[in-house]
C-alpha cells in the first residue's frame, strides 16, 4: 500500500511540473525544446478564410512572415463549413506555442481545424528561412484545397 501511494505521489509531482511549466507559458512540446526565437518581436498577422462555389479562400494567399520567429498568427472564418489548414511542418506540437477559440489541433498534427464562422489565435514559431505550401481544406470539398504560399524570409534585426 504503501508503494501504491509513492508512486501516486510522484505521478502527481510529475504532472504538476508539467502544466506548471505550462501555466508559466512554456509549451508543452515533445522532444527537444526549440532553440531561441532570432528575434523577440511577436509580428501578429491574420489569414481569413471564405468561401467560394463550396471551396474555402485564404486570404492574403501569400504569407510572409520572419523565419525562426514567435508569430501570432489571427485566423477568422467566414466559410460556411469547417476548414482545416495546414503547413508542413509547422503546426506540430514543437512549433505550436499556443492555440485558442474555434480552433482544434487535428489528429495527424499537422494542421488546425477551424470551426465553422469561427475564430481564434495560433501562436506558433516559424520554421527557416524558405518557400512552403500552406493549404486550406473545406471538410465538405476535401479535393479541391486551396493552396497558397508561405514565405519565411529571415527576421530584420
Amino acid at each position: 500500500m504503501q508503494l501504491l501511494r509513492r508512486d501516486l505521489a510522484a505521478a502527481a509531482i510529475l504532472l504538476l511540473g508539467t502544466v506548471s511549466g505550462h501555466a508559466q507559458g512554456k509549451p508543452l512540446t515533445q522532444g527537444k525544446p526549440l532553440p531561441a526565437p532570432s528575434s523577440s518581436v511577436m509580428p501578429p498577422v491574420e489569414l481569413t478564410i471564405t468561401a467560394e462555389n463550396g471551396k474555402p479562400v485564404c486570404a492574403p494567399a501569400e504569407l510572409r512572415l520572419p523565419a525562426n520567429t514567435d508569430v501570432a498568427l489571427h485566423v477568422v472564418s467566414h466559410a460556411d463549413t469547417p476548414v482545416t489548414i495546414t503547413a508542413d511542418g509547422l503546426f506540430e506540437n514543437g512549433h505550436v506555442l499556443h492555440a485558442d477559440g474555434d480552433l482544434v489541433h487535428v489528429a495527424s498534427e499537422k494542421g488546425y481545424l477551424v470551426k465553422r464562422d469561427g475564430q481564434g489565435t495560433l501562436r506558433v514559431r516559424t520554421l527557416e528561412a524558405g518557400n512552403h505550401d500552406f493549404a486550406c481544406t473545406s471538410t465538405a470539398n476535401k479535393n479541391a484545397p486551396f493552396v497558397g504560399k508561405l514565405v519565411l524570409t529571415p527576421p530584420a534585426n
